[in-house]
């Protein structure tokens, strides 16, 4: 496929409408790959830290800063872009401004295929190696990745381990701690018809010596104004399962009850909200536990976690 440019004053190239280009391995500082290296299982494996890093360097979109995968598109002066950020940056590299067209980068893609990688949680115990183009699926459900912070008042950016997160909690947004595997909790509203969007996580249990959030939101579904509790596990998934929990709400001689599995923290809080897994109790229920009084909200929640044998 040939590559064709358009030379306009200034020296300044500006590209037709191309579909492929092969650029030279030697502009990107990398080995030149025979045919026969390319087709062979051999591959070169990047283990070093600062080899990998080079590596993630060289294939790291500008604009996303992400790792770039097929399609790879650059620029006439070589300059590379992801194909999501090429669109992004409506056709025009976003290092010297010049069209990007339709060229790919097939060298580096290539030079990809041909590169086996420590997974990028290296550093926190992931001993796996990966071709290039497994890599991104393993990243992406590595059990050694850092877990983003549980707290549900705001968006919080903070990611980390467990017992990172757990100090964090406790000191930066000031979340109670409590030890056992029961509970009782008291949520009170003054004005509890002016039902908001809004989020609280009441309390971090530390029970069978892990972690769990226990949420408490209240928000709508379609037009009704409702409450939920949920309990989220500080773990992965396959961990998750090994508990059970129950909640428990009541007044007035009357129980609801809710019995479930706690969600990993690998859902976010509104995944696990959205998909209504927990305790939901509409407002007009929630007022008759409460005794009655229309203009306060009194509801006690309890609860209790266990371990499945």
């Amino acid at each position: 496929m040939l590559d064709a440019r358009i030379m306009v004053p200034g020296g300044v190239g500006v590209c037709k409408e191309v579909i492929e280009s092969r650029v030279a391995f030697a502009d990107y500082n990398m080995p030149t790959l025979s045919a026969d290296s390319r087709g062979s299982p051999l591959r070169k494996t990047v283990t070093g830290s600062t080899s990998a890093n080079d590596v993630h360097e060289l294939l790291e979109c500008p604009v996303c800063v992400n790792l770039m995968y097929p399609p790879i598109y650059q620029c006439p002066n070589g300059h590379t872009v992801c194909s999501n950020c090429k669109t992004r940056v409506q056709n025009c590299c976003p290092t010297c401004r010049n069209e990007l067209g339709n060229i790919r980068c097939l060298a580096l893609e290539k030079v990809a295929e041909s590169l086996e990688l420590p997974c990028r949680y290296q550093i926190l115990g992931c001993p796996d190696i990966f071709p290039y183009y497994s890599m991104l699926k393993h990243e992406k459900n590595c059990r050694f990745r850092p877990y983003s912070c549980p707290y549900a008042g705001a968006e919080c950016s903070v990611t980390g381990d467990i017992p990172f997160l757990v100090t964090h909690l406790k000191n930066d947004h000031k979340v109670d701690m409590h030890d056992g595997c029961t509970f009782n909790h008291r949520y009170v509203k003054s004005n509890p018809h002016e039902v908001e969007k809004a989020t609280w996580m009441l309390t971090v249990f530390n029970c069978f010596g892990r972690q769990f959030c226990l949420h408490f939101e209240s928000f709508h579904i379609g037009m009704a104004p409702v409450y939920m509790a949920f309990l989220r596990f500080m773990g992965d998934e396959d961990e998750a399962r090994q508990f059970s929990y129950s909640l428990e709400v009541g007044g007035s001689g009357r129980k609801f009850m809710w019995q479930g599995v706690p969600r990993s923290i690998r859902d976010s809080h509104r995944k696990v909200r959205d998909s209504q897994d927990g305790l939901i109790i509409q407002r007009n229920l929630a007022l008759f536990f409460s005794g009655g009084d229309r203009q306060e909200l009194k509801l006690k929640v309890a609860g209790r976690i266990w371990k499945e044998q």
